[in-house]
């Protein structure tokens, strides 16, 4: 068996609706904004925002974040052609088995673990600080080590400082949210949408607050001269920024690994992933205009930036809802990246790349819920144990992979079947693709080597797991060996 060769998209659609692995559609055009906006308002926009401005860009973190949002549309006019035309879950990884290959598909459907599953990990641990945090302002102050990992330090009660335990809030997140997820993709869905509105509103609520307490002097320098070193302000800083941030906008295209559980995904999808896209690309401007507006760029390089900005405002009593408006958030982009790592799995499980039970369905929920239960345990140990700035980088660098894959993919389509049906057709091909592959490497290399090295590691041991197991056990490897047994005998 090749390892390019590919899966053809009737027998990917065929699959798919198969009774044994069919999913329920539930799911409409406001559900699928709704999970868009659920992944993308999060850590990014709370934490790694003022991150960037501190460290990278300054104030021109807001052009960091238009840079984003450019590849982000790029690569969501890509999805969405995919989306349409093969309408099940497994987002990036099913799009590249059609296109590219079963090899391809592979290291997408690994590197999607980075994406999702790493992903929701990063999010526990800003979730962890902003519940430890609100709970201090109603002096309730948890065992300092065990809300911290063992590379960071706490400080204890006797003034001493120490390496913490375990991050047990973290871990307490995903596991409620992962058994959320095991009861139903429609439950999920509807306190998604709750939470939404909440997320929103303060959003909304911090941007009209602050604006009117607007320091304009905090603007200049708007770019501040590089400092000599790579990603230390000027333009590569400007470009690091938006690599950082990127983190703020992963989650539009897990709208696409629930493309089998959509009514009618061809007219739905696109809906789904620019609407959310769209809204919160106008938000994360204004956001950063207030936030570096009412905060010198300098000092919002901490973990809680936005109550850092509201404390310049007369309405210090905001901070406490802020920061529960923030810490529902951040629920809701965990389940969504949690729905779209055990989807992906799904997927990868019926091509028999993967052990079987990821694609396992409740017989009364009608969720992979063991692929759920699974990806708990994987998921625990990384909230537990490892910083939030190791796990956020690491994330950004997986999804970007994944997207300059993506807006490969369609080019390749384009070429090799052009007489696919297509009910959404990206325009400007191959010139989109193009510059989505540009812009999406170029994020990547701001980056820095050691993300480089830690995606390229992670990698490796995908390479392993594949040729050990994957190859082997492929439904194109069985295929091909049911017709190469003759007629009449019995294939060993």
């Amino acid at each position: 068996m090749s390892l390019f060769e590919t899966k053809s998209v009737s027998r990917i659609l065929a699959e798919a609706d198969a009774g044994a692995h069919k999913l329920k559609r539930t799911l409409g055009p406001g559900q699928l904004v709704g999970l868009g906006i659920g992944a993308i308002i999060g850590a990014g926009l709370f934490s790694l925002t003022g991150l960037a401005a501190a460290e990278n860009a300054g104030p021109a973190v807001v052009l960091s974040m238009v840079i984003a949002a450019v590849g982000c549309a790029l690569a969501g006019l890509c999805y969405s052609e995919f989306a349409c035309m093969i309408p099940v879950s497994g987002s990036a990884y099913t799009y590249a088995y059609a296109t590219l290959g079963e090899w391809i598909a592979w290291i997408i459907g690994w590197d999607l673990v980075i994406e999702y599953a790493i992903g929701a990990a990063t999010v526990s641990i800003s979730w962890s600080a902003y519940v430890v945090s609100l709970l201090h302002a109603f002096h309730i102050d948890l065992p300092a080590r065990w809300i911290a990992g063992p590379f960071e330090a706490v400080a204890l009660p006797d003034g001493m400082a120490a390496a913490g335990y375990a991050n047990l809030p973290a871990v307490v997140i995903v596991f409620l949210v992962s058994m959320l997820l095991m009861v139903g993709i429609r439950e999920s869905a509807r306190v998604n949408a709750a939470i939404v509105i909440l997320k929103l509103a303060v959003v909304v609520v911090f941007i009209g607050a602050g604006s009117s307490y607007i320091q304009r002097a905090n603007y200049h320098p708007f770019l501040p001269v590089n400092t000599g070193a790579f990603g230390s302000f000027g333009i590569s800083g400007l470009m690091m920024g938006a690599g950082t941030i990127f983190f703020a906008y992963i989650g539009f295209d897990a709208v696409s690994t629930a493309a089998q559980e959509c009514r009618n995904p061809q007219k739905d999808m696109p809906i789904g992933m620019f609407g959310s896209l769209a809204v919160c690309t106008v938000l994360y401007i204004l956001f950063s205009l207030v936030l570096t507006g009412l905060v010198p760029y300098q000092k919002l390089g901490v973990a809680a930036p936005v109550a850092l900005a509201i404390d310049r405002t007369p309405y210090v009593w905001l901070n406490s809802l802020i920061k529960f408006g923030v810490i529902c958030g951040f629920s809701s982009v965990i389940l969504v990246m949690l729905m779209g790592q055990s989807r992906v799995f799904y997927s990868m499980s019926r091509d028999g790349l993967v052990p079987r039970v990821f694609s396992q369905i409740h017989p009364k929920f009608q969720t992979p819920w063991r692929s759920n239960l699974l990806f708990f345990f994987f998921v625990a140990p990384f909230s537990a144990f490892l910083p939030l700035s190791v796990v956020g980088r690491m994330t950004s660098i997986g999804t970007l992979f994944a997207f300059v894959v993506v807006c490969a993919g369609v080019w390749v389509m384009r070429r090799r079947n052009p007489a696919q049906e297509r009910p959404f057709r990206t325009p400007w091909v191959p010139v989109v693709p193009i510059l989505g592959i540009l812009i999406n490497c170029a994020l990547m290399y701001s980056l820095g080597w050691s993300n480089w090295l830690r995606l390229g590691v992670w990698l490796v041991i995908g390479q392993a797991i594949y040729f050990l197991y994957g190859r082997r056990h492929s439904n194109l490897a069985g295929k091909e060996e049911i017709e190469r047994t003759p007629a009449g005998s019995t294939a060993p």
